[in-house]
């Protein structure tokens, strides 16, 4: 294993400044996910440190070494595309050592690492088969294979589970997961798929054009959100923001809301956005807030009800047996120690 240090990175592609000035080092062993919309720059960002695009200024370190020039196969990395791209004549062994042949590794050794690979992906029974014969699952799993032979410094994942059902998606999800427990190698992964990042890394860096929002383990990152834009990539249902304003007290207030929210700091009188998820709105008889029901989604082990309040529309999740109506008036409770407030204008974390 080893660590990836970036520093001032820039990179420009067509004329157009894609990464501006980040700053980034992940440590050894850990599971970074570069996490975002499309377009944030995160696949150039790993391209980059697999050496596939280069960088207009700034340094790319790997393993304490400056690799900021170096070529693809100098670097020590492993990297799975989202494309399987399998040799389609060539059997699943045949694909996963490859590089090691071109590379003159001896067979013994090919043989140990891809024995090695293969019961690590569960591929033991598929190693004399073609790419046409095997499933999408197991086409990845190959992809995966042949990264690990090369028994990297770093793996590079480049959204590897974007093109598989759902169902799948999870099966693999599970087994990266357990693959990085039992390699406790550093893997740098890209998805925009927050289920990916949240169940999948150590640390989550959040971007969006072409910068770093912000930097923390899954928990971190989604309880407190450094900007709006954070708050409102994470979480499905998404976080409900609410325009309104701060007294001198610290009461939050807009039309229809009223509460005082525990924060660290009392910002002080002023217009604030508040930021509530969804499974902190509690749906009672007891709740201080009131709002009109305008749609119910049946989510299977829960409810998911949309309320209008105010000029605001809020979520909550009902775990219980209860039914709502569209229509219905309701009265809701806020946990006034698990809301964000943000500044209207920047948009930072209060």
């Amino acid at each position: 294993m080893a660590n990836v240090s970036l520093r001032k990175l820039n990179i420009v592609l067509g004329g157009k400044p894609i990464i501006r000035d980040l700053d980034l080092c992940v440590e050894p062993g850990e599971f970074l996910v570069l996490l975002g919309p499309s377009g944030c720059g995160k696949s150039t960002l790993l391209h980059s440190i697999a050496g596939l695009v280069d960088s207009a200024s700034g340094a790319i370190e790997i393993g304490g070494r400056d690799m900021t020039d170096a070529d693809p196969s100098e670097r020590g990395i492993g990297m799975v595309f989202q494309s399987y791209a399998l040799y389609p004549t060539m059997s699943v062994e045949d694909n996963m050592s490859f590089g090691l042949r071109i590379a003159g590794t001896p067979k013994a050794e090919i043989r140990r690492r891809v024995d090695r690979a293969a019961a690590m992906l569960q591929l033991d029974a598929l190693l004399r088969r073609k790419p046409a014969q095997l499933s999408g699952g197991q086409r990845q799993r190959v992809a995966i294979g042949r990264a690990l032979v090369r028994e990297a410094q770093v793996f590079l994942f480049d959204e590897p589970l974007s093109n598989l059902d759902a169902k799948l998606r999870a099966e693999l999800r599970r087994e990266l997961k357990l693959l990085h427990q039992t390699l406790g190698s550093t893997m740098i992964y890209v998805t925009h798929d927050q289920v990916e990042a949240m169940t999948l890394a150590s640390r989550i860096v959040v971007m969006q054009g072409g910068a770093i929002q912000q930097v923390g383990t899954p928990l971190d990152v989604y309880e407190r959100p450094a900007n709006r834009f954070v708050a409102g990539f994470l979480g499905a249902p998404a976080m409900a923001f609410i325009d309104g304003a701060l007294d001198a007290q610290g009461r939050f207030t807009a039309e229809g809301f009223s509460l005082v929210p525990a924060v660290d700091a009392r910002p002080g009188a002023q217009p604030a956005v508040l930021g509530v998820r969804p499974e902190h709105v509690e749906i009672g008889a007891n709740g201080g807030m009131t709002g009109e029901v305008t749609l119910v989604e049946p989510m299977g082990n829960h409810l998911v009800v949309w309320m209008k309040c105010g000029k605001a529309t809020v979520a909550s999740l009902v775990h219980d047996a209860r039914r709502f109506a569209p229509g219905e008036r309701v009265a809701f409770a806020i946990d006034a120690a698990r809301v964000s407030l943000f500044d209207p204008a920047t948009g930072n974390r209060l």
